[in-house]
């Protein structure tokens, strides 16, 4: 009975052993299949190392942490965790595998004679999902050093803005993956048209609302000297007028006093001189005659009598006293308040005289751009009342505070106005010249096209065939904006209907990646 027991159990033994022989057999075969399924197969995973062999404590302690969705150690499952990927290497988001691993879209590149790990998308001898201790020690690929190609779009996979839109968004100025149109009739069916950039001089500035108003330093407020009568008005508005002319004429009783008192103190003064010679009177009474005389001329000479008109007064004392009010320089009469026989008080004003052969133009400058801003700048004013009208001026003072409503500091730039076409109270646009540079490489708007943000254009490489480049822009100028880097002067670029080339280089995020099908 004995016997037979052991009989059976040695049989038994022996038909395990052989089907454990024929399953890893069958393992073995299956590295010669495609690659491509994902189908339940479960490779065993080596908890430790053999004693002796390098292990995973033989680089960094592993925490024993599993990935759920890929049964692999959570510190190296880079599967899930995009910041384990190596870098450089390229990635394929729509098998979830690297690319030069993934064989669903480059079946060429697949080693037919090294078993694949279905789970990990890896070679077995490389599969440190698996085998942590394979680290760093994976086999190159098959044809390594080869360029990946995007078999769909003839690119190579690393350039294909189609297949990659998130990278071509990374982008630096000057750097640029390749966008491939359907065929080569694309461009001409949407009305793509292709230029070279322009050649010109450009000035970055500053736009900024501003508001004419008049020079003033150079406006002046005549008023009445003294109280009075207006007698005459000599001027009306508009009139242009000259330094130290007559403008009004004013009677005053304190006019008509002074002058009473300073011809009778000249009177005094003769007489005194005449008893001084005969030596009748004192030398003391002649000073005091001198002293009243030059008081009452001096009063005279402070309300704007000259000394020829004293005299002129003191030989005809009957004579109607006015006192004329002169303009303190040459301009225009902007305002009229005076009018004949009405009676004024000191200080009254009686016209407005400016100058405007100069103009100001008050600026409202955004705080952001401030540090930007100096003074001696030259300043581009325009009006709508004037298209095409530039008035070029000199930026001359920058306020000291920002509006804490509007986040605006005030400016001041001065204009020449020698037609006198600005006008105060005029609204106008200011642009502040901040850089100015000759031979500038100009593109219109159209040619600019942005992807998150960042602006591109596209050089044209073949029919079908474009660069997406990034660039660097500078000012906007007269309808054109300037691409300060990434672009050569030589290079053809598509200038209208750019968009059309976007939207085949976004189509990807539609759900048209680079996928065979």
């Amino acid at each position: 009975m004995k016997t037979q027991i052991t009989l059976k159990l040695a049989v038994w033994a022996s038909v395990v052993a052989l089907a454990l022989f024929a399953g890893c057999k069958k393992q073995e075969g299956a590295g010669e299949d495609d690659g491509h399924g994902h189908a339940g197969h479960k490779h065993g995973k080596v908890e430790t190392a053999p004693k002796g062999a390098a292990g995973p404590t033989a680089q960094a302690p592993l925490s024993g942490t599993k990935c759920a969705a890929h049964d692999a150690p959570k510190e190296l499952c880079f599967i899930c965790d995009a910041n384990l990927r190596e870098k450089g290497r390229l990635w394929c988001e729509e098998h979830k595998r690297y690319e030069d691993r993934c064989f669903e879209c480059h079946p060429e590149l697949q080693d037919k004679k090294r078993l694949w790990c279905k789970e990990h998308s890896l070679y077995e001898d490389e599969c440190f999902l698996c085998r942590p201790e394979l680290k760093g020690k994976g086999k190159p690929a098959a044809g390594a050093g080869a360029v990946l190609m995007c078999s769909e779009h003839g690119v190579p996979e690393a350039e294909c803005a189609i297949c990659r839109p998130d990278a071509a968004a990374k982008l630096k100025p000057g750097e640029s993956m390749k966008v491939r149109l359907p065929s080569t009739n694309s461009t001409a069916i949407v009305g793509v048209q292709t230029a070279l950039p322009e050649r010109g001089a450009i000035a970055d500035g500053i736009e900024c609302v501003a508001e004419v108003s008049f020079n003033q330093n150079k406006l002046a407020q005549i008023a009445a000297p003294v109280s009075g009568i207006i007698q005459t008005v000599d001027v009306d508005l508009g009139t242009k007028v000259e330094e130290k002319q007559t403008v009004a004429k004013i009677w005053s009783a304190s006019i008509a006093e002074a002058v009473a008192k300073a011809v009778l103190s000249h009177q005094t003064l003769d007489r005194e001189r005449k008893l001084r010679e005969q030596r009748v009177t004192s030398e003391q009474a002649l000073q005091e005659a001198e002293a009243a005389h030059r008081a009452a001329c001096q009063q005279l000479r402070t309300q704007g009598f000259t000394e020829e008109q004293i005299d002129e007064m003191g030989r005809k004392p009957q004579e109607q006293v006015l006192m004329e009010v002169r303009a303190p320089f040459a301009g225009e009469i902007a305002e009229r308040m005076a009018v004949r026989g009405s009676l004024v008080d000191v200080g009254k004003p009686l016209f407005t005289l400016v100058d405007h052969s100069t103009v100001w133009a008050m600026l409202q400058v955004p705080e952001s751009t401030l540090a930007r801003v100096k003074t001696g700048q030259a300043v581009e004013l325009r009006v709508d009342s004037l298209p095409g009208k530039v008035f070029l001026g000199k930026l001359t003072w920058i306020g000291p505070a920002v509006d804490e409503r509007t986040r605006m500091a005030r400016a001041r730039a001065e204009f020449a106005n020698p037609d006198c076409l600005l006008k105060d109270k005029m609204f106008a646009t200011a642009r502040i010249l901040t850089r100015q540079a000759e031979g500038a490489m100009l593109v219109p708007p159209s040619a600019v096209q942005h992807v998150e943000g960042k602006p591109f254009v596209f050089v044209k490489l073949g029919q079908d065939l474009f660069d997406a480049r990034a660039v660097q822009l500078g000012a906007k100028f007269n309808g054109r904006l300037e691409v300060l880097t990434g672009l050569k002067p030589q290079e053809e670029i598509a200038v209208s209907h750019a968009f059309a080339i976007k939207s085949a280089m976004l189509m990807s995020r539609l759900g048209a990646g680079c996928a065979d099908d």
